[in-house]
């Protein structure tokens, strides 16, 4: 970076600038690199998720209204097993207990097990090659099957089968920060990034001095991440509330209100196979729009900064503070550029990459 030549009249600002300018400059690479930790979800993926969760927690609710089990809670049902298998041993319990706690684990993985076979990399790509359509109408498939089969252990299962192909499916995509079929992860993440952020400003407010630029950066990261799992929580919550309320009013036995939850499976299922490439289309508009936005944001916020620059050579009284924010801001804008931009290089290589293979495949 072009250092600023100061005229002799700003010499009471240059040995602050100075001196502060290598300290300023780290701080603020570091901060980028923080807010570049974590991008939050665009509105529609995290409403995607959340209505996701919200599916997840009338499943399981239903299942426990229905049979008496949960069909999501891998860890109780782990914890199960080790208890039942002691009482067996005992001679307390008989083998059909153990049997359940055991099944319900299994089909938990062998769900996510279909969705590996279905969804083929660690980092799949959303509107890519991966079968997003026939792994909700799976889902929708394994749902509609528990709320018409009868006994208890076998439609448990398939919704448990269920649950372990949705977070799969969800945790693939987005990462392990989206849970949408059990809550205990979000919770603990909920709490441990409040009080990340509550020690920053109790730290700060002991020293009564305002936060720096790599502080301001880790709360605006923990505060994104707050609002999707506060987010996922909550539908998950709603989600529950709305199976209990609806098993009272659907007809029949109550597993049939696991009919509510697989038709918004189904539905947004057959609706992606069948207008994948429309949406493809849209999605891409909405990248590139979201592109050109950033790149105008840049450029307004480097004329800003080239303006000051401007008036700080003149010899008017601009604050050194004021220019290391709007340093800030400026770095913070590019930040967003550059990630726009590698998305877009990463869609290019993905359709070049199908390009070549359809050729290879003619060939």
């Amino acid at each position: 970076m072009t250092q600023l030549q100061v005229p002799p009249q700003t010499a009471p600002l240059t040995p602050t600038s100075t001196k502060s300018s290598p300290t300023t400059k780290k701080m603020k690479e570091k901060a980028a690199q923080i807010r570049k930790s974590f991008q939050r979800p665009k509105f529609w993926v995290m409403g995607f998720g959340w209505c996701l969760a919200a599916c997840a927690g009338a499943a399981n609710v239903v299942a426990f209204k229905s049979w008496n089990l949960y069909a999501s809670h891998v860890t109780g049902s782990t914890s199960e097993m080790a208890f039942r298998l002691e009482g067996y041993h005992q001679g307390e319990y008989g083998s059909e207990s153990l049997k359940e706690a055991c099944l319900l684990v299994l089909s938990f993985l062998i769900g996510a097990y279909a969705c590996g076979l279905l969804i083929d990399k660690n980092q799949v790509h959303f509107l890519g090659k991966a079968f997003y359509g026939l792994a909700l109408v799976l889902n929708s498939s394994l749902l509609v099957s528990a709320a018409f089969i009868p006994g208890r252990l076998l439609p448990v299962c398939l919704v448990a089968a269920a649950c372990g192909l949705q977070n799969a499916m969800c945790t693939s995509h987005f990462g392990a920060i989206i849970r949408t079929t059990h809550v205990t992860g979000t919770v603990t993440d909920i709490g441990s990034t409040l009080g990340r952020i509550s020690m920053i400003y109790l730290r700060k407010g002991c020293h009564c001095s305002q936060l720096n630029d790599i502080e301001r950066a880790e709360v605006g990261v923990d505060a994104r991440k707050l609002a999707v799992l506060f987010g996922l929580w909550s539908f998950y919550f709603m989600g529950g509330l709305f199976g209990v309320y609806m098993e009272n009013i659907i007809p029949g036995p109550p597993q049939r209100a696991l009919l509510l939850p697989a038709t918004f499976t189904g539905t947004l299922g057959l609706f992606y196979m069948a207008c994948r490439q429309i949406l493809k289309d849209y999605i891409k508009k909405l990248e590139q729009e979201r592109f050109e936005s950033d790149i105008r944001e840049a450029h307004e916020v480097l004329a800003h900064m080239g303006s000051r620059l401007h008036t700080l050579e003149r010899g008017n009284e601009t604050s050194v503070v004021e220019l290391d924010e709007e340093m800030g801001h400026m770095i913070e804008a590019l930040h967003e550029v550059e990630a726009d931009f590698e998305n877009l290089v990463r869609t290019h290589s993905q359709m070049l990459e199908r390009t070549e293979s359809a050729s290879k495949v003619g060939k």
